[in-house]
This record gives C-alpha cells, structure tokens and sequence, in this order.
C-alpha cells in the first residue's frame, strides 16, 4: 500500500496535474484511490483506461512466469523515476530481508525463473549451491546472493539481460492494479468509512504524506467504536460523537485535507461558469 501510495500519487498530480486525491484503505489488504477533479468525474471509459494503461506493468496469464517486461532501450520516465525513487529502496533495503527472498531453494528457484537465459539462471544456481557451506549468515545470504545476481546480469557479458535486474524488483515490488474498476465507470467505488464485511475494520482515508506510518492493524473496528461510544455514554443523535473515538483523527483529516479544498474547487469553478455566462448575455 505505501509503494502503490507513494508512486501513482506522484504521477497523477504530477504527470497528469489532478489535485483531489484521496487514498481509502480498503479495510483488509488493498487501498483504494479516488481522484474526484471536475475534469476526471468527467472521463469517458477510453480515457479512463488510457490513464490507467499508463500506469500497467504486469502482462500475461497467471501461469506466465515472467509477468514483467521492460523493453526499449531506457526506461519510460514514469517508469525510470518510481525504480529510483521507491521500488528500489524498497526491495533492497526490506522485502529482500524481511521477506526472505533468497533464503531457501525454492524462493531463489522463483527469482531465477525470471531470467530469460537458461544458462544464467543454471550459472547463478551453482554458486548459490557452492556457498551453502560458506561462513555467510543467514541475515547476510539475501545481500549476498542478490548482489551476485547483479554483478551477473549487468557485468555485460550477457547481452539483454541488463534490464533483466529492474524487472525483478518490479515484479516484486510494483502494486498489481485493478484494472476493470479503474477502466469503466460501472464499478461500485469503497467509500471511506464503510466496514469491511470480513475483517470488521472501517475503510479509513490515508494521508500520502506519512503512508510509510499506517499500521492496519491499528485501524479501528465496529466493535471497538461501539465499545468506544458505549464507554462514553454517548448519545447516539449527537454530532460529535466521532470526536471521541478512534475515528477522530481520520475523520479531521477527510474534511481538512479532501472535503474542504474540493468544497472550495467546486465553488470556483460555479463562479468562473456564472461569470463566463453573464460575458456570453451581454
């Protein structure tokens, strides 16, 4: 979720000048994405899946191996900047230890799979199989053999398969989207506030600006709020109620940073429309 947060963020104010976002946790594993600028509630499909194409990266079946193909002679700028800035540092300074990814035969056997020459991968394989017996740790193995596939596949004796390192960070790292409900407009949106049907945890906005710090573990459940509210002796037709629960801080954040500039974008936009109307009167 931070990555996903961290680099569609980015783009779509950046690269396609929207202002409106809003980032909903989607109550279990996902996060959803609303971009409610004037001129995008306004896309047709066709735009909306030009938009969201720009952003796809994973090709081919579930049973495809390699899911990720980065072709041309550099990298597209949207492309080149998220390696950098985010799914880099995050593949080599978490996931490759946090997640063990070449801690055992059948996790280095899965990154190999994604080199297309056979040769390479078997090459690799075997220095792999020589080192189990070296002194190198457990907590060191992930660095080492990744660093070894490095210097492998972009040593230059192995022509195509400089590029081969990015696809498998991207593989890894890069957030599979949706692609269906960002196309067309008959999708059902989660709105924020709602509650998870499974898990009982409300679908609370998430402020891009400290996403790395969102813990959905913490995130509050009904029973939780009700709890809440029943310790508080709370009335139940108060306005204020949320001001004293766990939502309280989302909820500041939803009307300060989302609702409140959309209110004020709205009413510009009325005005701009009333004034060019009474130019075209006269």
């Amino acid at each position: 979720m931070t990555i996903v947060i961290k680099i569609l963020d980015t783009s779509l104010r950046g690269d396609f000048g929207f202002n409106h976002i809003l980032w909903v946790y989607s109550g279990r594993r996902g996060v959803h994405c609303w971009v409610c600028d004037s001129r995008a509630r306004k896309l047709s499909n066709e735009q909306r899946s030009a938009i969201a194409d720009y952003f796809r990266v994973y090709k081919g079946g579930e049973n495809s191996l390699k899911k990720v193909s980065l072709t041309g002679p550099v990298l597209h700028p949207f492309l080149a900047r998220s390696y950098t800035d985010v799914l880099k540092c995050f593949f080599e300074d978490k996931l490759l230890h946090s997640q063990q990814l070449f801690a055992s035969e059948e996790r280095c056997q899965k990154i190999l799979e994604l080199i297309p020459d056979e040769n390479v991968a078997s090459e690799l394989h075997d220095k792999w199989q020589g080192n189990r017996r070296s002194s190198i740790s457990k907590e060191d193995v992930n660095a080492a053999r990744w660093e070894q596939l490095k210097t492998t596949l972009q040593s230059g004796k192995h022509k195509g398969l400089r590029r081969c390192v990015e696809e498998i960070v991207f593989s890894y790292t890069y957030p599979r989207l949706d692609m269906e409900v960002s196309k067309h407009m008959n999708h059902l949106l989660k709105a924020p506030f709602c509650i998870h049907p499974k898990t009982g945890r409300v679908c609370v906005p998430i402020d891009p600006n400290n996403c790395e710090d969102f813990d959905p573990t913490a995130v509050p459940t009904l029973s939780q709020l009700l709890g809440e509210l029943n310790a508080a002796r709370m009335q139940i037709d108060s306005e204020n109620d949320w001001e004293r629960t766990s939502l309280e801080k989302y909820i500041r954040f939803f009307r300060t940073s989302f609702l409140q500039p959309m209110l004020k974008a709205c009413k510009e936009e009325l005005e701009t429309a009333y004034s060019a109307k009474l130019q075209q009167s006269k």
